[in-house]
């Protein structure tokens, strides 16, 4: 479609390819998870936020991860159901919204990696220093943390984005299941040389920032536990670290699959569907781990659980 057909501030969304079979189980599959990952994330907010006893700082960090999960989820998913819904030829967007929908999923993606390195630093001092750790993690440490996480994470995607709208547009079709920076600079027909140096460099420190500092910190604490004779710590270790680790094992999964079929334009359609699936399974797997393998939340989730069912009967 070209330029002169439509308005110069709406785009064309391809959206999500499927057929019109399997448009309506699509449809109710991503539903099903957006549904599910609201209810979940919202619920250890609240859980976390009304038990006095989860009012440590451990899960205080904690909750920017579900918040986090709940942004990206909305940014994505309630787009995704209005296009699977919506014929191919239809799925306009205007161009504001497309950025804003970038920003979010950006950011999103961002947050991911710099959350989960504050809270393994928590769990570096905890483990490491826990004769301090009420000195080092006081509430303005923890305040401090959450905010350095997601300033982060704004003021970087906002630069991105920055070099991005100051660009003239030339064309008006979005190749990608959603919004992201590099189908926005795409549209453009000048150089973006300075747009793909700023993402590449973006992408580069994040990676190496996040991947550096957990693997350090990991490294910190295994060296801990396997000269510390304490059972009780090196167990306490082993639980809250195994879940923290494994919930970044799967955000650097999806994130490094993304970018490596990325390279490989014979799999773009293969690329597509694994970047709606790198931001939509950890924002429902997020909350299952955490509420399965922390022992507290676990116990009070069954506790909530048992006074529901104490009050219907």
């Amino acid at each position: 479609m070209e330029n002169h057909t439509y308005p110069n501030h709406v785009l064309l969304l391809e959206g999500l390819k499927v057929t019109q079979q399997s448009s309506y189980p699509a449809f109710s599959l991503f539903l099903i998870i957006y549904i599910f990952t609201m209810v979940t994330n919202i619920g250890l907010i609240v859980l976390i936020s009304m038990e006095r006893s989860l009012h440590q700082p451990m899960y205080i960090l904690f909750c920017n991860l579900p918040l986090n999960d709940i942004v990206g989820a909305t940014a994505m998913i309630p787009r995704l159901l209005w296009d699977i819904l919506t014929a191919a030829p239809e799925r306009y967007i205007t161009y504001m919204e497309c950025v804003i929908q970038a920003f979010y999923t950006h950011v999103y993606a961002t947050t991911s990696h710099t959350v989960l390195m504050i809270m393994a630093f928590d769990r570096y001092v905890a483990i490491c220093n826990p004769l301090r750790y009420a000195t080092i993690m006081t509430n303005k440490m923890v305040i401090r943390l959450s905010v350095s996480a997601w300033g982060v994470a704004i003021v970087l995607v906002g630069i991105l984005l920055g070099l991005t709208i100051r660009l003239s547009r030339c064309r008006s079709n979005i190749f990608n299941p959603y919004c992201d920076n590099p189908s926005l600079f795409k549209l453009s027909c000048e150089s973006v040389l300075i747009n793909n140096i700023y993402g590449l460099i973006f992408t580069v420190v994040l990676f190496v920032s996040s991947i550096g500092s957990i693997s350090l910190t990991y490294l910190k604490i295994a060296i801990v536990c396997l000269s510390s004779k304490n059972s009780s710590l090196n167990s306490k270790a082993l639980t809250t670290c195994s879940t923290h680790l494994l919930v970044y094992l799967i955000v650097l999964g999806c994130g490094f699959t993304i970018i490596v079929l990325h390279r490989f334009p014979a799999f773009a359609d293969l690329r597509k569907v694994s970047s709606v699936l790198g931001s939509v399974v950890p924002t429902c797997l997020n909350p299952i781990i955490y509420g399965l393998q922390t022992k507290e939340i676990k116990q009070r989730i069954f506790r909530v659980f048992l006074e529901l069912d104490a009050k219907i009967n």
